[in-house]
């Protein structure tokens, strides 16, 4: 096998400097990262490899060997004291990420099995802004960015915005104190911030823009030139360190252990993780990694790993550093949240409920501990506000359980035929009519009886207790029914045979003819538990009751116009919409057709003449059991008598109907003044 040329490993070396230094550039000084940090550690080692394999071409300027950044001429440039280095990360994700760097420091102190193990102190690893924070005689005087690791950036107007950083320290704190810390953005904070971004955007404010991720926005608000506007920008910070301090015999303190440290830190007023933990040996190293990887989507704030630090300062001191990094800290990594890839096509899927969803399809990529070929774009807004279209680049991630979804596209790779995304206004699944209701963001199926994709959900909907009841029909045998092909749509139901039945897993002779017999029983019904069951978009069991007393049969609830609907007292424009679309569908008015055909009945007759209305605009509660209503029962009439029936009790509540074995709703009730009626209460007060 022919090795290498010489000159090509040297170009190849020198594209990787040029690759890391441009991502470093838009990274550190544009906060503008072009790259997954995946990627970005992909290439570093990379680099590192052939480096160490030739050392003859290792230069001072590689990103190897300094920390990266730079200061930008819109800031005066600050000297570090005490240089603010990075450690070393430790890119293998798994346990024994934690065992190797216990051993390398166990090699480094030429311990051996019979001794003690190491004490560290075990941190989360913040994903925001390095900051050195710089007091003098209690007062801070001065904050500055890592930068170049030698020289940083005077952020000091920007970084007195922050509440969590106090601006004077309380007595006895050294005359020079330098506390290093993270500067970083909550994910509420943040997603807060984006939305009133977008409404500057959509009031058409020039220049606005929204935010890739919290890292991004919070290194953003650090290097605003106006503080006034870094003041809007909600960050905050945690301390994990210290540079130049005065020393011990000129009043400044002898810590002997870093976790002494960040507990002399925290007494001061400065802001340190809850999560920080001493770690004694490499089983703890190990258990800790895996319970913030557990907990990390848990956490207000983003974190791409944990941080291992060898806890006595003396230790620190013998084990001392090489190149860039010191010898006694690493940092533990996790699988990569953030990954590139290439969109192949962008599909539209149809849920349970209707709800049409674009969705990325994606050249497969290792993201999140898993590999992933579909991300969501959750909306058409979403997919054109992001405007990722086929073939374009894109940053996906995936955090936890969390849905993978596109974060943003990366504009210099598109090509020039690539087209915006536009929403079907036809489902995909049954051709049915999609719509997009006023105020709404989703698009939906208005097959709701038809569609193929609603299917478990619309007969699930159908034969629950308060639609028309079939007892006995789960999610289980629903699942069972639809998978095998035995069930298409509604009526389908009612042409189930016991031998149909008896042939599905786990379902005895007397179970299938149990849901039989329940199917038959459920063929009687009333109008409004059918109409509820039908599923219709916004008609609740109140309003289908009031469609019914208003029209008295389907058929005129069917074919009422909008304006005719609208005269119902519990019916409003979106919903009024909402019926109309329905049974405009045909497939719809097939369904229903096809039901009453199967024997599904129920009594009709004249609209109800507009009675009294005693209880109109009232709010009432029940709650116990009553001598002679049901609890349907008095729900019906407290509904035809204009009042609302509510689950809870609120100061809102005008009474609570109390019966037998009333429980914590009367004594809420009580406590806030509601007044309280019996059975005989309810009826008069009907009179």
């Amino acid at each position: 096998m022919a090795l290498p040329n010489p000159t090509d490993l040297f170009t190849q070396i020198q594209a990787l400097r040029a690759q890391l230094h441009a991502h470093n550039h838009a990274y550190y000084v544009l906060d503008a990262p072009t790259v997954a940090d995946a990627e970005y550690d992909r290439l570093f080692r990379e680099l590192q490899a052939l480096e160490a394999a030739h050392p003859q071409w290792v230069t001072p300027d590689s990103p190897t060997q300094r920390v990266a950044g730079q200061v930008l001429d819109a800031f005066a440039s600050v000297r570090h004291a005490v240089p603010m280095l990075s450690i070393r990360t430790e890119t293998d994700t798994e346990s024994s990420g934690a065992l190797a760097f216990d051993a390398r420091v166990r090699k480094e102190l030429e311990l051996t099995e019979r001794d003690v193990p190491v004490d560290y102190v075990a941190e989360l690893k913040f994903d925001g802004l390095a900051m050195s924070l710089r007091y003098e005689h209690g007062v801070l005087v001065q904050t500055a960015t890592r930068g170049d690791g030698e020289y940083g950036e005077d952020v000091t107007q920007n970084i007195r915005t922050i509440g969590q950083i106090p601006l004077k320290l309380p007595p006895g704190v050294p005359p020079v104190l330098e506390v290093r810390g993270e500067v970083y953005m909550r994910r509420d904070d943040f997603e807060a911030l984006n939305e009133r971004q977008r409404l500057r955007i959509a009031a058409g404010e020039k220049g606005e823009k929204t935010f890739v991720n919290p890292r991004n926005a919070a290194a953003g608000a650090v290097r605003q030139l106006d503080s006034g506007i870094a003041a809007q920008r909600p960050l905050s910070f945690f301390a994990y360190g210290v540079g130049e301090v005065t020393p011990p015999g000129e009043g400044g303190p002898a810590f002997g252990t870093h976790y002494a440290l960040l507990q002399t830190l925290k007494a001061w007023g400065f802001p340190v993780a809850a999560q920080v933990e001493l770690a004694c040996g490499a089983p703890a190293l190990v258990a800790y990694h895996q319970r913030m990887g557990a907990a990390r989507d848990a956490l207000p704030f983003d974190i791409d790993g944990v941080v291992y630090k060898v806890n006595s300062l003396a230790l620190q001191q013998r084990l001392g550093f090489v190149t860039r990094e010191p010898r006694w800290a690493v940092a533990h990594k996790y699988p990569a949240q953030e990954q590139l890839t290439t969109v192949l096509a962008i599909d539209v899927q149809v849920g349970r409920t209707g709800k049409l969803t674009p969705v990325a399809k994606l050249a497969p990529v290792f993201v999140g501990g898993v590999t992933v070929t579909n991300a969501t774009l959750h909306n058409e807004d979403e997919a054109r506000r992001k405007d990722v279209r086929v073939g374009d680049t894109v940053i996906v991630r995936r955090a936890g359980d969390v849905i993978p979804e596109v974060v943003s596209v990366v504009p210099e790779k598109r090509t020039g035929d690539a087209t915006a995304f536009t929403m079907p206004r036809i489902c995909p699944v049954c051709q049915s009519a999609a719509v997009r209701e006023e105020g709404e963001a989703d698009y939906r199926c208005t097959g709701g009886l038809f569609c193929s994709a609603q299917r478990k959900q619309a007969i699930l909907h159908f034969a629950q207790r308060r639609a028309v009841e079939v007892e006995g029909l789960g999610d289980k045998l629903v699942e069972q029914l639809v998978d095998a092909h035995i069930i298409r749509t509604l009526p389908d139901l009612y042409r189930l045979g016991l031998s149909a039945l008896a042939g599905l897993d786990r379902m005895a002779d007397k179970s299938a003819q149990n849901i039989v017999d329940a199917l038959e029983q459920s063929k009687q019904t009333t109008l409004p538990r059918f109409l509820f069951g039908l599923g219709i978009r916004h008609v609740g069991e109140a309003t289908a009751k009031a469609l019914a007393r208003h029209f008295g049969t389907l058929d005129a609830i069917m074919d009422a116009s909008e304006d005719a609907l609208l005269a119902v007292s519990d019916v409003g424009p979106i919903v009024a919409q909402s019926i109309r679309t329905f049974f405009a569908q045909p497939h719809n008015r097939e369904v229903v057709e096809q039901l009453r055909a199967c024997g599904v009945t129920w009594p009709e007759g004249a609209p109800a003449q507009a009675g009294p209305q005693p209880l109109a605009g009232q709010t009432l509660v029940l709650t116990g059991t009553l001598p002679t209503l049901g609890r349907d029962a008095a729900k019906d009439l407290i509904e035809a008598a204009g009042g609302k029936v509510s689950g809870s009790v609120s100061k809102k509540t005008h009474y609570v109907v109390a019966g037998a074995e009333a429980g914590s709703k009367l004594e809420k009730a009580v406590a806030l003044g509601v007044p309280v009626l019996d059975e005989a209460g309810l009826l008069e007060l009907l009179k």
